[in-house]
């Protein structure tokens, strides 16, 4: 009985033994964990996508809400639930997540209830922020000097140069007429 590689090149014998190779050495990294952020081999950080999902609501919002709104009232400070059920239809879920890349991802759960179409309550989570918490909590940018001047002083304002007025008078250039090329090519 004769091999079937009897036939085989070398070469094509070094290329199918690295195949084997390679492919043996990717199906063992295949079990890497790296969903926790860690470096892979030490080396490299793999990128992570911000993933934001849902309503941002904080405790400015939900203090403007009352109970025996209308639902429509409710929308409008609220902004559209992400989750509505046909057959719960007395609430409204509010939810958010966030997850980014070194920071704890967060998910925050803000129900309205509603008899008809009123309102009836709201159940808060206990760690609802304001808004600057918020903001603080995924700004993720570290501060870089101070913060850009937005306003002259009385003094700076007195030190600027005075604008300075046009040569020509405005009547003079009321009257000058303006030359325009045909819009049609001559016949």
């Amino acid at each position: 009985m004769r091999s079937k590689f009897r036939n085989v090149t070398p070469t094509r014998r070094g290329l199918l033994a690295l195949t084997i190779a390679l492919t043996g050495l990717l199906s063992a990294c295949s079990g890497w964990n790296s969903v926790s952020g860690e470096k892979v081999f030490g080396l490299v950080r793999p990128y992570r996508m911000d993933i934001v999902q849902g309503n941002v609501l904080t405790k400015e919002q939900v203090t403007k809400v009352k109970p025996g709104m209308s639902r429509a009232q409710v929308r409008d400070l609220l902004g559209t639930p992400l989750l509505t059920d046909i057959f719960h239809d007395d609430r409204w879920d509010y939810v958010f997540t966030i997850r980014r890349q070194g920071i704890e991802p967060q998910q925050r759960l803000v129900v309205a209830w509603f008899d008809g179409d009123a309102l009836k309550q709201l159940d808060l989570p206990a760690d609802l922020p304001s808004e600057n918490e918020f903001v603080t909590a995924i700004n993720t940018r570290e501060l870089r000097g101070d913060s850009p001047k937005l306003a002259l002083t009385e003094d700076e304002r007195k030190a600027l140069p005075l604008p300075v007025k046009p040569a020509t008078p405005a009547a003079e250039t009321i009257g000058a007429q303006r030359s325009f090329p045909p819009l049609e090519a001559p016949k």
